[in-house]
């Protein structure tokens, strides 16, 4: 029996550092690591020991005997990445398993190294990973600072609610938000409570691990029109998030059309035609259950604006959606290239994983008649957004058929539809105090070192764009860090002038609401408690209300025993 990683797999290779015989590619040190959707343990030799398995963070791999069937396909993908390759040979004959390379050691601090005060601005995975390194392998004091009252970022409020174990990696993380060398301060803004030459002033160094937050737009007329929505703000809506808009997602139309087809893309797809019921048992905010209780969308028409071969998508996040129960997943072949590429493509290519499923053209007035379903349209762009009695009413697209249907000019079609969401892909917005490169939407940097800005770093989307998913995150994290300690070593970090006490008060001085970790701690048991009466593993708290005042009631309640 050997073990096989699923779908949920981060890419952040701890199961590479835990493997006794070197069965998991790409590792971080190979060439390919990076440019592959998970890793892959080669079934020739695994010895199913299963330390893989007990380092994965969420909960990605599992022996393949143990696959359910919604994971089978992945003992095949697994053993596929080896194919063509020769099966690895005994190295050694002795009580070790392979030959290990000669020690590498990257870093090198010397022995009277003094620890740093170190400020992370972000506990989305970037920054929780920044954060790891220098609390693991340095004697550095981390602020851990947030524009929000609680932590998570990207964890919390954009991993779907239906991937539960994608969030069992917040699991990891929250282990330091008590660690007796973390200061926390929820709920500060860089910009708007303090500044970064404030924040520089009582650290020996910042790292910004900020995001992407806002998102791409198609230029398109129309695109104003109500109805128009991204998918950041349709995701932090179904999230909890308490900057978006509890109620104003109009789900009463028949058709949704998502604009891009990334794994956001088919996120918020699953997410708008997925029984109710089965969303019920996830975190899913409250407001987002009880509005596609009510919904009336039975089909999602998803834009790819190229073909089968280059979807943006994640082969595991398709596969996904062909065990999803009661949705049928269908394929739009108005333009015969879609057909084509799909009958060429082999069983391991992008377009290869759509053989088998129906192919269908997507009626211009409204979807077919019966149950729920996605349609993967590809090869098409929006070309307007029609508007009728306040909201979106129609979307026009190219149509290789060049028909004309539904009203659209020759080579357009119009999809009828009450709502679009954009999922073009995100963008990151200037961090006040540092420079900002307009055209790639990112931070100006060497190895994550802000360029001009002795001291300040950066770490995760707003250092290298918005590609990569969580993982990912755990090397860029490790470059930054390793930079920060050459420039430590170096001595070219400017001296702090204020201590971590002084900033504390600042803090409080700026903002009165600011949530520690006793206060984030507060806030879980709440959310977790409501989650038990409820059947569910958590309930969020909504808003930034909601989430101060329970963190301030729950330190004086512990206060008060």
């Amino acid at each position: 029996m050997t073990y096989a990683i699923t779908q949920t797999c981060c890419n952040d290779a701890t199961c590479v550092a835990v493997c006794p015989v070197n069965c998991i590619h790409p590792t971080p040190e190979e060439r390919a690591v990076g440019s592959t959707e998970m890793l892959h343990i080669d079934p020739r030799a695994c010895i199913d020991c299963g330390a893989c398995a007990d380092a994965c963070p969420v909960d990605a791999i599992f022996p393949v005997d143990a696959l359910s069937a919604g994971q089978r396909e992945y003992a095949d993908i697994n053993a596929a990445y080896y194919r063509g390759t020769e099966p690895p040979a005994a190295e050694v004959a002795g009580p070790n398993f392979h030959v290990w390379g000669e020690p590498v050691f990257e870093r090198s601090l010397p022995s009277d190294f003094g620890p740093l005060r170190v400020a992370v601005v972000g506990t989305g995975p970037a920054g929780m990973y920044a954060a790891q390194d220098l609390l693991l392998h340095t004697a550095a004091e981390v602020t851990l600072i947030d524009r929000l009252p609680v932590a998570g970022g990207l964890v919390r409020y954009g991993v779907a609610p239906d991937h539960p174990a994608t969030k069992k990696v917040g699991d990891t993380f929250s282990r330091f938000h008590s660690h007796p060398r973390v200061r926390m301060h929820l709920g500060i803004e860089v910009g708007r409570d303090v500044t970064a030459e404030e924040l520089s002033a009582h650290h020996d160094a910042v790292v910004y691990a900020v995001g992407a937050s806002t998102d791409r737009r198609l230029g398109v007329p129309g695109e104003e029109t109500p109805g128009c929505l991204s998918a950041t703000a349709f995701v932090a809506w179904y999230n909890a998030h308490p900057e978006a808009v509890a109620q104003g997602v109009d789900l009463s139309a028949e058709r949704v059309v998502v604009v891009g087809n990334g794994n956001v893309a088919l996120d918020v797809a699953r997410i708008l035609v997925a029984d109710p019921e089965a969303l019920a048992a996830t975190d899913i905010a409250a407001h987002a259950l009880e509005a596609l209780r009510a919904s009336r969308v039975r089909e999602v028409v998803v834009l790819g604006r190229r073909g089968p071969e280059d979807a943006a998508y994640t082969r595991s996040e398709l596969l996904a959606l062909t065990h999803l129960p009661g949705v049928e997943l269908v394929v739009d072949d108005h333009d015969p290239r879609t057909a084509a590429a799909i009958d060429a493509a082999g069983a391991g290519d992008r377009a290869g994983a759509l053989k088998g499923l129906a192919r269908v053209r997507t009626d211009a007035a409204s979807p077919a008649d019966g149950g729920r379903r996605i349609v993967l349209r590809f090869h098409s762009e929006v070309v307007e957004i029609l508007a009728a009695g306040g909201g979106v009413d129609s979307v026009r697209v190219t149509d290789g058929g060049g028909s004309g249907a539904g009203g659209g000019d020759a080579g357009t079609a119009d999809l009828a539809a009450g709502l679009l969401l954009r999922a073009i892909g995100y963008r990151g917005l200037p961090v006040p105090g540092l420079p900002f490169d307009e055209a790639s939407g990112t931070v100006p940097h060497e190895g994550g070192r802000v360029a001009g800005v002795p001291g300040s770093y950066v770490v995760g989307w707003i250092k290298r764009g918005p590609s990569g998913g969580i993982g990912a995150n755990r090397t860029c994290a490790a470059e930054t860090v390793g930079t920060l300690l050459a420039d430590a070593v170096a001595g070219t970090l400017p001296a702090p002038t204020g201590d971590a006490r002084a900033f504390a008060r600042l803090a409080r001085q700026r903002n009165r609401r600011v949530v520690d970790a006793r206060g984030l701690a507060a806030i879980d048991r709440a959310e977790r408690d409501r989650g038990r009466r409820e059947g569910r593993p958590r309930v969020k708290l909504a808003t930034v209300e909601e989430l101060v005042a329970t963190a301030r009631s729950g330190r004086l309640l512990r206060l008060t025993r």
